[in-house]
């Protein structure tokens, strides 16, 4: 153990005492002006002013610089379903169905309390290429916003959010503006929005691309139709996707509707599309399953 000495002692009567580490000890005062005392092998005393407050160092988020436009991806989005032993259920179901594929990237979004028990769950089971998301996100940093949950704290739980989805627009008035705002505030905490957008307000949903230095991110087309579980034809999705690809090249695009499962191959041969958002279609493990062995 490192003790203060009666000078320390004197002027900070509250100061901690560390392990011996060749650190010394942090006298108790204001986290943005402590001094961090360090006692060398020539039993030599000096102080550093530190004026950021002392914490551990966070590992950064393993996301890629630029996502893999050959890559295809699959993405289950629960919404409001589940309590968490359906949740429990759901992984273990996946976990025997599941036929991992290096070229396939798997994302589940459960709702936002399951996160850290779903990665608990992911590293049980050992599921190679799968990846957690948000379904939503503060469009504010850290502050008092109650109920809200800022980008930087997904960090180490989620690597992707959807942002914009159709029924935040609707239930909840999400502008397009709000959707921005996450979408800089998840891509300035290193992880990957996934942007949803429509085909009548697509452009000015996407707007925020045009300010982003940066190909981490997803765009996930989710037609009008989708509020009624009408699949659209596959003319009329490549037609959407060639549209945005001009507008924005670079950058994956994803069909977030339901499908028909004996209709699915229909939709992977579609040029640009790299890969599916399913919503209650991934309620069932088996099946979600299903949807990345095909995928894949």
């Amino acid at each position: 153990m490192v003790r203060p000495t009666r000078r320390q002692q004197f002027f900070w009567p509250n100061a901690l005492i560390l392990p011996k580490t060749g650190s010394g000890f942090i006298p108790a005062c204001k986290p943005e002006k402590r001094l961090f005392w360090c006692k060398g092998y020539h039993k030599r005393r000096f102080a550093v002013m530190f004026w950021k407050k002392l914490k551990a160092k966070e590992e950064p988020v393993k996301v890629p610089d630029q996502i893999d436009p050959a890559r295809r991806f699959a993405v289950a989005n629960w919404k409001c379903h589940k309590n968490l032993d359906e949740a429990q259920k759901w992984f273990d179901d996946f976990a025997a169905a599941y036929q991992p594929n290096p070229n396939l990237t798997v994302i589940i979004a459960p709702p936002i309390m399951y996160l850290e028990r779903a990665a608990n769950f992911i590293k049980e089971f050992a599921l190679p290429s799968v990846h957690l998301a948000a379904q939503d996100v503060s469009p504010f940093p850290r502050g008092s916003y109650t109920g809200a949950v800022a980008a930087d704290m997904l960090k180490g739980l989620a690597d992707y959010v959807i942002v914009g989805q159709r029924e935040r627009r609707r239930y909840f008035h999400e502008t397009s503006q709000d959707v921005a705002n996450k979408v800089l505030e998840t891509v300035d905490a290193g992880l990957i929005p996934i942007i949803c957008v429509d085909s009548s307000y697509a452009q000015s949903q996407l707007a925020v691309l045009n300010d982003l230095d940066t190909r981490k991110v997803i765009i996930s087309y989710e037609p009008e139709t989708a509020d009624f579980n009408i699949p659209q034809k596959a003319d009329k999705i490549g037609e959407f996707v060639s549209y945005i690809s001009e507008i924005h090249p670079g950058f994956p695009l994803l069909y977030g509707s339901e499908v028909q499962m004996d209709e699915l191959t229909k939709y992977t041969d579609i040029d640009g599309v790299a890969g599916l958002m399913a919503g209650s279609s991934s309620l069932d493990p088996k099946q979600f399953a299903e949807i990345c062995r095909i995928y894949a």
